[in-house]
């Protein structure tokens, strides 16, 4: 059962990388998007920045947040523990008692 999630976790982590990369890089564009508004001005550049708000900001924060979740399912599938806190013993130097 294990080499089956791993299987699934390896297959998983990589439809997250790829999608938080399609993501960053889509919202990149959108700040061109807002400098060409800028520069433009006028009715048009009012046009550009609505378009950019209301048609492509929420399509690019659902594929962020469903990538982070499909990664969140690779990494526990993966079996690594993510988010919890770990306790390290503290290392004494030589010259401590």
């Amino acid at each position: 059962m294990k080499e089956i999630c791993k299987k699934i976790s390896n297959v998983l982590k990589t439809i997250f990388g790829y999608g938080i990369m399609v993501s960053l890089f889509a919202g990149g564009l959108t700040f061109f998007g807002y400098v060409a508004a800028l520069i433009i001005g006028g009715d048009v550049a009012t046009a550009i920045c609505t378009v950019i708000y209301k048609d492509i900001f929420p399509v690019i924060i659902y594929l962020a947040v469903s990538m982070v979740l499909l990664g969140l399912v690779a990494m526990y599938l993966g079996g690594e523990v993510a988010l919890t806190p770990e306790k390290k013993k503290a290392k004494k130097h030589e010259g401590e008692v």
